[in-house]
């Protein structure tokens, strides 16, 4: 295994909530103010261009940032990496992508996947060992 110690479970769940938190809290208000108008054209459009912005970002921050410093925000935040098993560099922007997509794995059943770094020995979730994947300790 590679060196660094291991990130904790609450830096795993504390990066995730800024990571989601953020692009959320901003498409929750945005979304708000659009129904407020009663105006169903003005609502597609806010709707449409939410959905295409939010896409935007999560592919920044959880596919090239992330995968080539290895935090996206809320990583860097907690202050956590995510490496490649084999190596402990970056995983890429290929391999994050994929992590994310892989992520659905962690909610069968039961969302049982998100808690399986609580017992794992490598703190991994489903995700993470699919795609040969941790999240340690950043160098400070």
């Amino acid at each position: 295994m590679y060196g660094p110690e291991l990130a904790t479970f609450g830096q795993r769940v504390g990066g995730f909530l800024i990571d989601v938190g953020i692009p959320t809290g901003l498409l929750v208000a945005v979304l708000i103010a659009a129904l407020a108008t009663r105006d169903l054209t003005m609502i597609m459009v806010v709707y449409g261009l939410s959905a295409a912005m939010l896409t935007a970002f999560v592919l920044w921050n959880s596919g090239y940032r992330q995968g080539r410093s290895g935090q996206s925000i809320g990583k860097m935040a907690l202050g956590v990496r995510l490496v490649t098993a084999e190596t402990g560099q970056p995983v890429g922007f290929g391999r994050a992508v994929g992590r994310q997509f892989a992520h659905l794995l962690d909610g069968i059943p039961f969302s049982l996947g998100y808690l399986w770094p609580l017992w794992d020995e490598q703190r991994q979730t489903f995700a993470d060992k699919v795609c040969c994947t941790l999240v340690v300790q950043a160098d400070m």
